[in-house]
């Protein structure tokens, strides 16, 4: 083991990464995840790293903390030297001593003592992270017995539960016994946060740790996080594909491609005059540097409209489970949806965003109101009655992962529908309309003789497209399609549904938390809170001058690119 040891101060760098390799040995192949990468982390900072997926990012977030899987991975070269902290109390101690190691020299014994407690990791989704089965306050305290094993359980749950109180998580004590699935996404990630914290770390890595929340929990998470990094001094890896992220929190920022570091240098110097090709096409990208399309704001007739319409969910309580009271999902919406328009849906997670559009679709039935197409009425209809409407009206899900059938081709999962609306004379005239469709999301046809997991995540949600196409739908539900995509795959699923929307005069109900996805894509805009549409116009208006205050709050909370 290298070892250092320094008595005197804190040292100014805190990671050294020189001339980093990782291989995962994937049976026959060996696949180079990082790719000779050198980099510093200085104490204090917040250090970005973007790139597309499967540029390396995780993978040398991993090879840092040395969470990957001894008999697939490897290191054949380079270094990563990190300064620990030798102290076992709480609170910045000025007399604890550093000793300088390298990572991948440690013994088991060695990276326990470092990781949890002077490395944490911060993982992207909290509800496969925390164990479902214990409650979150005892998931910290397990963390502090682990490096502490001293301290007396009452210590530590005082300690757990003053970790969730800085982490500005609401009735922390009554959380404490609370189960990660009693817990919105953002109250999970700032359990998260808390375990991560609760032994102060001198490195905190971040791997995408804001992708699925809401842009106004995203904003009250970034701040957090700033606020403890600053009371704390730690250092942050931030891992993340949002630029409009980067430019808020970034003093350093890496630019990863095919496992190497193609760009290093001040965020400001990088977002603002990138001098590889790569961070200037990803930059590019951003949805607010995309040229901006001429808005058609022509009136045409309504194609959907839904009045006075309600989906309430009951609440049962007590051993005869009387309904006691009712979740209103929806309350009394109304709203119409132009013929060849895009109409972006927005709102915070429980706003009622997808249960409306799924109540449009007929796929969630109504507690009141009416919803109708081309004039006709769908509340109301049998399941048979409603099967020639099927057709008119697609939706394409926000993880194309889940909702595509892994155990059949693709080429089934698009001419099962055409077969079961009657469309087409022959499986041969089917597979031939398939791969007219599969062409007009600008994908190969032969791609229709592979399985889903053969495909990247943006190859997937094209595929999700081509399906709901597949019927020749006059309208489409995009639920959260670009959610999870690199910036450069969402720039071409959005010029994807322009023209596509273009040369079939579809209308789109686009459901999405991504304003700046709706500022450049959607003609028009509605704002939903609590079930209710608290505002609706042209999506220059609504964005460009709110009105309500929720809607102030969402566009104040979006982070931009311009913020360099």
């Amino acid at each position: 083991m290298s070892k250092e040891l320094n008595n005197n101060s804190a040292p100014e760098t805190l990671v050294e990464i020189k001339n980093l390799s990782t291989h995962l040995n994937t049976g026959n192949e060996v696949i180079k995840a990082v790719d000779g990468v050198s980099l510093n982390i200085k104490k204090g900072e917040t250090f970005c790293l973007v790139g597309e997926s499967g540029s390396g990012k995780s993978m040398l977030a991993l090879s840092i903390i040395q969470l990957l899987p001894e008999k697939i991975s490897s290191h054949p070269s380079g270094s990563i030297h990190f300064n620990w902290r030798k102290q076992s109390g709480f609170g910045i101690d000025r007399k604890a001593t550093y000793e300088k190691v390298d990572m991948l020299t440690l013994d088991d014994e060695q990276l326990c003592d470092i990781r949890g407690s002077r490395i944490a990791m911060i993982f992207q989704e909290p509800m496969t992270s925390l164990n479902p089965v214990i409650s979150v306050g005892e998931q910290i305290m397990e963390a502090l017995l682990l490096h502490h094993p001293d301290m007396a359980e009452e210590s530590a749950k005082e300690r757990a539960i003053k970790a969730m109180q800085e982490v500005h998580l609401k009735d922390a004590e009554s959380r404490f016994d609370n189960f990660p699935h009693q817990l919105s996404g953002g109250q999970r990630q700032r359990i998260m946060i808390a375990m991560a914290l609760a032994c102060e770390p001198d490195l905190l890595i971040a791997d995408e740790p804001t992708t699925a929340l809401d842009v106004t929990v995203q904003a009250e998470v970034l701040k957090l996080m700033n606020e403890l990094q600053e009371r704390k001094g730690m250092s942050i890896l931030f891992i993340t594909h949002d630029f409009g992220v980067v430019a808020q929190v970034a003093d350093k920022v890496g630019v990863m491609k095919h496992g190497k570091l193609v760009e290093f240098g001040e965020t400001e110097q990088v977002l603002r005059d990138p001098a590889h090709d790569y961070s200037k096409k990803l930059i590019a990208s951003v949805p607010e540097n995309l040229t901006k399309r001429e808005v058609d704001n022509a009136i045409t007739e309504a194609l959907v409209t839904t009045k006075n319409l309600d989906v309430y969910f009951p609440i049962r309580k007590g051993v005869l489970k009387r309904v006691v009271d009712h979740v209103r999902a929806v309350d009394d919406v109304s709203v119409d949806i132009h013929q060849g328009k895009i109409v972006a849906l927005v709102g915070e997670s429980g706003s009622g965003k997808t249960t409306l559009g799924r109540a449009i679709l007929q796929l969630q039935k109504p507690t009141a109101g009416s919803v109708k197409i081309s004039g006709h009425e769908l509340v109301g209809l049998s399941q048979k009655e409603m099967q020639p409407w099927r057709k008119k009206m697609q939706i394409s899900f926000q993880d194309p992962q889940s909702s595509l059938n892994p155990r059949i081709l693709i080429a089934k999962t698009i001419t099962e529908p055409m077969q079961v609306h009657g469309i087409g004379d022959s499986d041969e005239e089917r597979i031939e309309l398939a791969a007219e469709v599969m062409e007009a999301v600008q994908l190969d046809r032969d791609f229709l003789w592979r399985y889903p997991h053969e495909f990247s995540g943006g190859q997937r949600q094209r595929i999700g497209l081509a399906r709901a196409l597949a019927l020749n739908p006059e309208f489409i539900v995009c639920d959260e399609i670009t959610s999870a995509l690199d910036v450069s795959v969402q720039a071409e699923v959005l010029q994807l549904l322009l023209e596509i929307r273009k040369q079939r005069d579809l209308t789109l109900l686009f459901i999405t938390h991504n304003i700046a996805v709706v500022e450049y894509l959607c003609d028009e805009t509605i704002v939903m809170k609590a079930g209710k549409v608290v505002e609706q116009g042209l999506t220059a208006d609504v964005c460009g001058n709110p009105q309500n205050p929720y809607t102030q709050k969402l566009i104040a909370a979006v982070p931009r690119l311009k913020a360099v």
